[in-house]
């Protein structure tokens, strides 16, 4: 009893004091791992990455990646410097870099460390694609997703320790809250949660490009696209990490009129 109540207090405890603030939703949100133990682990991986796989350079497409990624980051920092938000990005070493892989994928790291796959440029179709895809994954990074699922992680584990060892004299219970807490927190709270980080990151980059110029009309299609290009083959929505193809293109369809109104605030009346 004493053991399940400290580990309780010990929740309570995170939950109070490790938290941060979204700079998108103004929400708190957990921050078990602070970001100076994040970002030099990003750093590190992202530079031993690019060490070991072919980093393509000097040519039109490599340039354009560097291109999208620094008028993305600038209106990054102008939302977040018009929002309450300056010096947020101090810490953030940005880089942009074209890798040669098959791969339809694109990533941002913690920190601002980013890589654009060649395999999904005939996707992207284009400069308003690549930026539809940049302004999305750089939100993962902005928002500090990388953090929440580490803090989400740590207390599903604190969870599983904590009902094994209110069951530890019940061996058929323990296994059957063992089979019960992990589909239930996986599909109950995992995929949801990452999701919402998922869908949060569709709107955001897309006001994002949008105050870097680029149409936000776009988007939409780029992930008509995406969907093609999967040929439809895809898990239920429930049981994904991420929204289905039609869900997204309709969310998004449904934020472009706002994301232009938002740019419209810095000056952006026009989109390349």
């Amino acid at each position: 009893m004493l053991f399940k109540k400290y580990i309780s207090l010990t929740i309570v405890f995170f939950l109070a004091v490790a938290c941060t603030t979204n700079p998108f939703s103004g929400k708190k949100t957990w921050a078990l791992v602070p970001n100076s133990q994040i970002l030099p682990m990003a750093f590190q991986q992202y530079d031993k990455f690019l060490a070991e796989n072919k980093v393509v350079k000097g040519t039109s497409d490599a340039e354009m990646i560097q291109r999208v990624g620094r008028n993305i980051s600038t209106a990054a920092e102008r939302y977040l410097n018009a929002n309450g938000y300056a010096g947020y990005l101090k810490d953030y070493k940005w880089e942009y870099n074209l890798v040669e892989n098959k791969a339809v994928n694109a990533w941002c790291m913690p920190g601002g460390k980013i890589v654009f796959y060649t395999g999904i440029l005939p996707i992207a179709g284009g400069e308003r694609g690549i930026a539809a895809i940049m302004g999305h994954e750089v939100v993962h990074a902005l928002a500090n997703h990388g953090q929440q699922r580490m803090s989400a992680g740590q207390l599903q584990a604190i969870g599983a320790v904590a009902g094994n060892a209110a069951f530890a004299k019940n061996p058929k219970n323990q296994q059957i809250f063992n089979q019960a807490y992990g589909v239930g927190t996986q599909v109950g709270i995992m995929l949801p949660f990452s999701r919402s980080h998922e869908t949060e990151s569709d709107k955001v980059g897309l006001f994002l490009m949008a105050i870097a110029g680029y149409d936000p009309a776009e988007a939409p299609e780029l992930w008509r696209r995406m969907k093609a290009n999967s040929g439809g083959q895809a898990p239920p929505e429930i049981l994904s990490t991420h929204p289905s193809n039609n869900t997204r293109i309709a969310n998004l369809e449904s934020w472009v009129e706002a994301a232009k109104a938002e740019a419209r605030k810095y000056g952006v009346t026009k989109f390349r």
